[in-house]
């Protein structure tokens, strides 16, 4: 089936690789390349490093706008990051794949934000796009577990090859279920303040954040005076066991390499 997609994020880099696999895509819709990382050097979102690796075309509009020239009568929406335009909506069927259990988690983060809510199942969601964020009528919505050490990027991953089965069971033509305004949740963008332990936290709370944030945030915090990035760690009874560090500056560390390099 031919389709486009709009994606940005690695989310969405994923849903576009495993969609390519089997689906022609016409074109990628993208944000513009924008400065990341500590340098803040200009660099291509990660959805169109993978659409140039695959050779799908890539448009990057500083917003869409009516006229879209996208190749396909069907866009499949993950990670994507902009506001789409109700004129532009109305040419053409936008699903969004969303990796939560709609109506819960709406919004930019809801892998993170479940996460740190200590959820044990989240799931994922296809709806027709509309104006309202992530409202729109449900078209596949299916379950799964999450497990005490599964983090941002293993739920992500899972969700990605969740999202592409469901879009593949509803495609070419699928039929929707009005979204249940009841129970709605909303995952906020998550900020440098969301990012900072607070070691007076219960075990749990402090474990949720850290998995919430790795492998591609960090959590951060000041161990035995000097400033890192927590990536793993563990609960054993009631008491917090880091597991992996990166103090500022150095690679990713075992916590024990990193207590030995203070010596």
């Amino acid at each position: 089936m031919q389709l486009a997609v709009a994606a940005t994020a690695p989310f969405g880099a994923d849903v576009l690789e495993r969609l390519a696999q089997h689906h022609e895509i016409t074109s990628l819709l993208t944000r513009p390349d924008a400065q990341r990382g500590r340098g803040r050097k200009t660099a291509a979102p990660p959805a169109k490093e993978t659409a140039e690796r695959l050779g799908i075309p890539v448009l990057q509009p500083d917003r869409p706008e009516p006229g879209l020239d996208l190749g396909a009568g069907t866009v499949i929406v993950a990670a994507y990051g902009l506001l789409i335009p109700e004129s532009v909506l109305a040419k053409r069927l936008w699903l969004n794949a969303h990796p939560s259990l709609l109506p819960r988690w709406r919004g930019a983060a809801p892998v993170e934000r479940m996460l740190m809510a200590g959820d044990v199942e989240t799931g994922v969601t296809i709806h027709r796009t509309v104006k309202e964020l992530d409202a729109g009528p449900i078209a596949a919505q299916r379950a799964f577990p999450v497990g005490v050490q599964d983090d941002a990027g293993t739920v992500y991953e899972r969700s990605a090859a969740l999202a592409v089965e469901l879009l593949d069971s509803v495609l070419p033509e699928p039929e929707f279920t009005p979204q249940d305004e009841e129970g709605a949740t909303y995952a906020d963008k998550i900020t440098a303040a969301d990012r900072e332990l607070d070691w007076t936290r219960p075990a749990e709370e402090l474990l949720n954040r850290i998995r919430a944030l790795s492998p591609h945030i960090g959590a951060r915090a000041e161990l035995h005076g000097r400033p890192v990035t927590v990536w793993k760690a563990r609960v054993v009874g009631n008491r917090l066991e880091l597991l992996e560090v990166q103090p500022d500056g150095k690679r990713r560390m075992t916590y024990d390499e990193f207590l030995r390099g203070l010596r």
